[in-house]
């Protein structure tokens, strides 16, 4: 019966571990296509739209209207094929942005896990288990949820008579280590969206800047005069890609290291929460 129980309680937490993996693989799979689409859309009928050009009409030989919003609406799009990508790329970086920090903020909790490990401390030196579990509660993040775990096995090895000190010990941090494991990737999920995007949005900035000035050089080569308004179409088009690309790439880079930063400052504090939990019951359980 008890065997029965522990299989139960087992699933139960690997379906609930599963369930918030299932539904962040959805908001992937939806979120790419969708800020593609945005992308492309926000190109042709927001930066593209004709009454942001001279004379209403768009072309290659189009000039921005003078002033306005609309005249660097007409800029970036006058930066060519390279710009809806580079655009859609930017969307994909601040979706991911917002996603992961709502997500590592939760983990964190309502409050630090510093100050719970503390708060559990002093309740199992005054061998209060349930309100070190209510202490867990409170906080409501990963370290919190770690914590819980453990403190559910501690609860369970006080009056458990069949295993020595030691073992209990183990088991206690095997308890904690299996809940962590379950807790850490959840934390660094999507952010390999991020690190792809600090790489890719560069080289597609460099591509785009390589056609505009593919664009320049023929427009120079061409017989006669150079034509100096394609002359110049080019080097703009070069610019505008190069300037889209370093600018998504550089809050990629910037937040993905905003965000493992977090998560490192999470993981010191569930390891701390650890060796409190198997230091206490050490010491209070001779």
């Amino acid at each position: 019966m008890a065997e029965t129980k522990t299989t139960v309680t087992a699933g139960s937490a690997k379906a609930s571990s599963h369930q918030p993996k299932k539904s962040s693989n959805v908001f992937a799979m939806l979120a790419v296509p969708i800020c593609i689409v945005i992308g492309v859309l926000f190109y042709i009928f927001v930066l593209g739209n004709d009454a942001n050009f001279q004379g209403g009409v768009k072309g290659p030989n189009a000039h921005p209207v003078e002033d306005g919003i609309g005249k660097w609406f007409a800029t970036v799009y006058q930066g060519g094929v390279i710009v809806p990508i580079l655009i859609s790329v930017l969307l994909i970086c601040v979706t991911f942005v917002i996603e992961r920090f709502l997500y590592i903020n939760k983990a964190k909790g309502k409050f630090s896990g510093a100050d719970l490990v503390r708060r559990v401390q002093f309740h199992l030196a005054n061998k209060n288990v349930d309100a070190a579990l209510a202490e867990c509660d409170k906080q409501k993040g990963s370290v919190g949820n770690v914590l819980k775990a453990g403190l559910k096995k501690y609860k369970e090895m006080i009056t458990n008579t069949e295993l020595d000190t030691e073992q209990k010990i183990l088991t206690i941090k095997n308890e904690i280590e299996e809940t962590t494991a379950l807790e850490l990737p959840m934390m660094e999920k999507n952010l390999v969206f991020l690190s792809t995007i600090a790489s890719v949005a560069t080289l597609l900035g460099l591509f785009g800047t390589v056609l505009g000035m593919i664009k320049s050089f023929s427009a120079m080569s061409a017989g006669g005069a150079p034509d100096s308004a394609k002359l110049a179409l080019g080097i703009s088009e070069a610019l505008i890609n190069t300037a889209l690309g370093i600018g998504t790439s550089a809050i990629a880079i910037i937040m993905y290291n905003f965000f493992t930063t977090n998560i490192d400052g999470i993981t010191y504090a569930i390891d701390e929460s650890g060796f409190t939990l198997t230091q206490s019951f050490a010491a209070n359980h001779k």
